[in-house]
Order: C-alpha cells, then sequence, then structure tokens
C-alpha cells in the first residue's frame, strides 16, 4: 500500500512539473495605459500660425454655445506607445511610439453629467479631421460627454500643417514606419481607456464616466469594424458598445452590442444581416450620407479654419433635409440602455427593394419602407439619398421642394398638414425612433411653414 502511495506521489508530482513547464495559453493583451496632457491652452479666436501656444485654438472648434448650455471644450495631447494591426488583423509592430490629440466637449457640472461618453473616430475623408457625428443639441441635452479621436495620419498630417506650434509634434506613424494607419486601432482603444479608467490627467476632469461608447461614421465606421471583426477579440475590450453610422458594421457576434444607423444612400442592396440579441440595423428612407444638417454646421467652421466652404455641382439639388442625426440620436439612447440594462433596442422595417434590385420608391419619388421620418412621410419635398456629379455629391441625397400645385393636392389646409406631421413623430416617438424634443422641433417647422394657407 505504502509503495502505491509512493508511485501515485510520484506520477501527481511528474504531471505537476509538466503542466508548470508547458506555457499557459495567452489571453486577450492589455490595452497599454496612455499619457493624457492638459487641457491645452488656446481657444477661439485665435491665430493658428502663432508662435505662442495660447494664443492657437483647436481645429474645428465647435461654434456651438457649449456655454449657454453648461458645456466647455478642451483639447488634450494623449501619447504612449501602440500596437500596430493590419486590416486582416495581423499585428504588424510593438511599442510604436504615438502622440496624437483628444478634443473633448463635456458638461462643466459633474451633477449634469449622464455618465455617459461617445467616443468618436473622427472622420477624414476630406483631408482633414471632422466630427461628423458631434450632434450638439441632442448631447447637451442628454448630458453625455463627446471626445474625438485624432486616429489616423491624413487627419494629423493636415494638423502639423495647420498649426505648427500646436500639432507639430503629432505623429501616428512610428517617424513614418507605418503609413496605412496600423496604429490607429490602438490608438482609439488607449483613448478609450484613459476615458473609462483614467490615471493622471483625466480628459473628463472630476467627471466619472460610466458608459463609454465608441461611435463612428463612414470611413471610421470602416475602420472600427475592422477593429471589432479582427483586433478586438485578440486585446482587451475598452468600449461597452459600439454605434456604426451610415458605415459598415461587423459580421462578428461579440459580447458588446453593435447598432448600425444607415441613411438611404447607404442601403445599396436588399441582403442585409438580421437583427439579434447583440445587433441592430436602422434604415432611414429619404436620408442622406451627408445631409443638409451637417452641411450648414461645417460651412462657417470651414470657412474659419480653411478659408473657404466648398461649393459642388451636383446632377440634381443636394442636400436631403430629412434628419438622420434625430435617429442616431434615439439609437444612442439605445445603445446606452442596451449597455446598462440589457434591453435591446426595437427593430425597424427596412428600406423596400424591387424586384430588379432597385429601391421602391412611391408616385413622388419617395423610398419605400425604412424609418420614416415625417419629413418622408408628411413630405413637402423630394428628399431622397441619392445624386451624382462632382466630388462628394453622391453622398448628398436630393432635396427638391414641390411646387404648389403638388402641395395643394397634398394638403388642403394648415391644421390638417401639421396634424398628420404631429401623428407621424408621435408614431415614431412611441415606436423608439425619435425623441420627445426633436418631435418638438418638428412642430416648430410644420407650424411656421407655410404649407396649406
Amino acid at each position: 500500500m505504502t509503495r502505491l502511495w509512493s508511485r501515485a506521489a510520484l506520477t501527481a508530482g511528474l504531471l505537476a512539473s509538466v503542466l508548470s513547464a508547458t506555457p499557459a495559453q495567452a489571453g486577450p493583451a492589455p490595452v497599454a495605459r496612455p499619457t493624457v496632457q492638459g487641457p491645452i491652452p488656446g481657444t477661439v479666436p485665435g491665430d493658428r500660425l502663432a508662435a505662442n501656444l495660447a494664443d492657437t485654438y483647436p481645429f474645428f472648434s465647435t461654434p456651438f454655445d457649449l456655454a449657454r448650455h453648461g458645456y466647455v471644450e478642451e483639447e488634450f495631447y494623449l501619447s504612449g506607445v501602440a500596437d500596430g494591426w493590419d486590416t486582416l488583423g495581423n499585428q504588424v509592430a510593438t511599442d510604436v511610439p504615438y502622440r496624437t490629440r483628444l478634443v473633448v466637449r463635456r458638461p462643466a457640472n459633474a451633477r449634469a453629467f449622464s455618465g455617459t461618453v461617445l467616443v468618436e473616430w473622427q472622420n477624414v475623408t476630406a483631408g482633414y479631421d471632422l466630427d461628423a457625428l458631434w450632434n450638439a443639441e441632442a448631447t447637451t441635452r442628454a448630458g453625455h460627454a463627446w471626445v474625438g479621436v485624432s486616429a489616423q495620419r491624413v487627419g494629423v498630417d493636415q494638423l502639423r500643417g495647420w498649426s505648427p506650434t500646436r500639432y507639430g509634434a503629432l505623429d501616428v506613424t512610428g517617424a513614418g514606419r507605418f503609413l496605412t494607419d496600423e496604429l490607429s486601432y490602438d490608438i482609439f482603444a488607449q483613448a478609450g481607456k484613459a476615458i473609462a479608467d483614467p490615471r493622471g490627467v483625466s480628459p473628463l476632469g472630476r467627471l466619472k464616466a460610466r458608459t463609454v461608447l465608441a461611435i463612428g461614421a463612414s470611413q471610421s465606421a470602416s475602420r472600427m469594424t475592422v477593429y471589432y471583426d479582427k483586433v478586438l477579440p485578440q486585446v482587451r475590450p475598452v468600449y461597452a458598445g459600439y454605434g456604426f453610422i451610415v458605415g459598415s458594421a461587423p459580421t462578428r457576434v461579440g459580447p458588446e452590442p453593435v447598432f448600425q444607423v444607415l441613411s438611404e444612400t447607404d442601403v445599396r442592396t436588399p441582403v442585409r444581416p438580421a437583427d439579434t440579441n447583440q445587433f441592430r440595423r436602422w434604415e432611414v428612407a429619404g436620408g442622406a450620407h451627408s445631409g443638409y444638417n451637417g452641411q450648414v454646421y461645417r460651412a462657417p467652421i470651414q470657412v474659419r479654419d480653411l478659408g473657404a466652404a466648398p461649393v459642388y455641382t451636383c446632377a440634381r439639388p443636394p442636400f436631403s433635409q430629412v434628419p438622420v442625426q434625430h435617429v442616431t440620436a434615439a439609437a444612442y439612447a439605445h445603445l446606452e440602455r442596451w449597455v446598462r440594462r440589457g434591453t435591446p433596442p426595437p427593430t425597424a422595417t427596412p428600406i423596400e427593394f424591387n424586384a430588379d434590385g432597385t429601391k421602391a420608391r412611391d408616385e413622388l419619388g419617395l423610398a419605400r419602407g425604412g424609418i420614416r421620418m415625417s419629413q418622408v412621410d408628411v413630405p413637402i419635398a423630394l428628399n431622397t439619398g441619392d445624386n451624382a456629379g462632382e466630388s462628394f455629391c453622391f453622398l448628398f441625397g436630393t432635396h427638391q421642394p414641390f411646387d404648389d400645385a403638388t402641395l395643394d393636392g397634398l394638403y388642403r389646409t394648415h391644421l390638417g398638414y401639421v396634424a398628420r406631421v404631429v401623428a407621424t413623430d408621435v408614431h415614431n416617438v412611441v415606436a423608439g425612433y425619435l425623441q420627445p424634443a426633436d418631435a418638438a422641433d418638428n412642430l416648430r417647422v410644420a407650424l411656421r411653414s407655410g404649407v396649406g394657407h
């Protein structure tokens, strides 16, 4: 018996030695902790080319009256070492030094803070950082913080030339070694970590983040898709949920919920993924990839910071006035609840297609199906997601007001028109596609209109 116990003990000891010598399977890699410096001095008005840092100001600083809403805008430097990844999810670099910027718009008072932070991967399709998803009214109304991350080479290179004093030391290429944004995924993750779990300087000041959501539009949504599908399975998560707006969305099913909101422009095929407990897709009839609201907001900033706002010659009158931003505001509210309570958002009817693969349209030329804002369901103009012509015209959609004869045929009285707007907006509020404050804004516009008089 003693010999048997000795043999068993020896076997157990050998097994333990073998197991201890066998490397443990590596888990997801931790996201490195960056260094945050700031707030950087300098505000509008200023001189971007000034030699003194405090005399410069942040590029694309918002003209929205933040102070009136109890908000502040601050800018920070974000630096550290980042790993590099290609678009297939292969790691191609380790610990490459970088330095970039964060733009923060947040409540000045912690008591007004919702606890939710919308972290936007700034869009660089136009050749410079664009806060494409900054919705001033909805963000301040909800008490959220918004943070813009400069993660890509094109945007950072433009910043360096725009204000050498303020941005000359920024670099996201590893001193020119990585020119296809290999570092961008880790930089975006580190920005989220600096917000969710700050050490030292916090980008939110004294505010404490409860829910940190990643959002990106168009090209930025595509970059975030690569991150979610290919990189995130190999690293520890930072963001609690993701919003992919007017762009692609992941195919991987992960633990973090994914919300995709598309304009009519972006819906090009009847083939679409099904909604699940972790994925929602909304399609906005009549909406444009880059519509009227964004153009009106950006034009004075482009004049101030770039010297002029672009003028486009499109095949048809741009820009769709269907407020896609109202739908994304509702989507963010659902995403917040989805993360915090596990409550999935409502589903939505998709845009309809004909048998030949073209979008189905009614007798007025408006898309059938989809989320139907009152601007489409109670129309006073042809709003579509389609256009053509130079440059970015294909993204602008169309807006062609109906003539008096058409309006008279649709609406016999002003009161009747307003009542139909209200009915549609009430339906959308109840369905979860529209927030009450945005419905009230639609009502004010309808009351001021001359339709039906």
